[in-house]
């Protein structure tokens, strides 16, 4: 049932993404950023889901409020934004932005869709699209988690805040990089919370040489 969902919510997406191509003339050449920006999300994590969706999982936290945030994400960059560029509903709340806004933000998406790879690549079999520790997880620190512990979402931030300029919305563009917010606020301080019970000291003292989203210069520093 699971695998027949997901292959309906695959055909439905792409779908609604042709329907999006096919009305940019109405919407602006802006949306096909969002469209191409959407895909070559799916495209980069695609493979990483196939790869550990059979991992033993030993530990979640925070389940209930998992789910609500994910599907609070999903819903503000994915589906309100996919209803405004595929129907006429949210028009009344368009804006217009100058015409070099949309370079800007393929300026700002290009380098968080790189980050968006590497912090996959570096994580390998460790990531989960949820907060949980599966069996033999280790404490990466290698790679992008050299000097931040969440390039994962330094680079989610870069891709979420194009679409104010991609979705020109007062209803769809903001929501989705607000909600995100939400999401990383709520759920950081759980996830290190779980990281440090996995790995105690080792963990503590990867904190004390990294920052959160925003890389430390030098070891030293004690800016987050």
């Amino acid at each position: 049932m699971n695998r027949a969902l997901q292959t309906l919510a695959v055909v439905v997406f792409v779908a609604l993404m042709g329907l999006v191509i096919s009305r940019w003339r109405i919407n602006g050449l802006s949306s096909l950023g969002w469209v191409a920006l959407a895909i070559a999300i799916s495209l980069i994590r695609a493979p990483y889901s196939r790869r550990t969706q059979h991992n033993t999982i030993t530990s979640k936290r925070e389940v209930t409020r998992e789910r609500i945030l994910l599907m609070l994400v999903m819903l503000g960059g994915t589906f309100i934004p996919l209803l405004h560029l595929s129907t006429n509903l949210l028009h009344a709340a368009n804006y217009t932005l100058p015409a070099w806004t949309f370079y800007a933000g393929i300026a700002m998406a290009l380098p968080g869709l790189w980050l968006f790879y590497r912090s996959h690549a570096d994580l390998g079999d460790n990531w989960s699209v949820t907060t949980e520790l599966r069996e033999g997880q280790t404490l990466v620190t290698n790679g992008v988690y050299a000097r931040c512990r969440h390039p994962m979402y330094a680079a989610l931030f870069l891709l979420f805040l194009p679409q104010v300029v991609f979705v020109q919305n007062w209803i769809a563009g903001p929501i989705g990089p607000v909600i995100y917010l939400v999401l990383y606020l709520i759920r950081v301080p759980y996830e290190e919370a779980m990281m440090r019970d996995a790995f105690g000291t080792e963990y503590d003292d990867y904190v004390r040489r990294t920052g959160r989203v925003w890389p430390r210069l030098s070891a030293a520093s004690t800016a987050p």
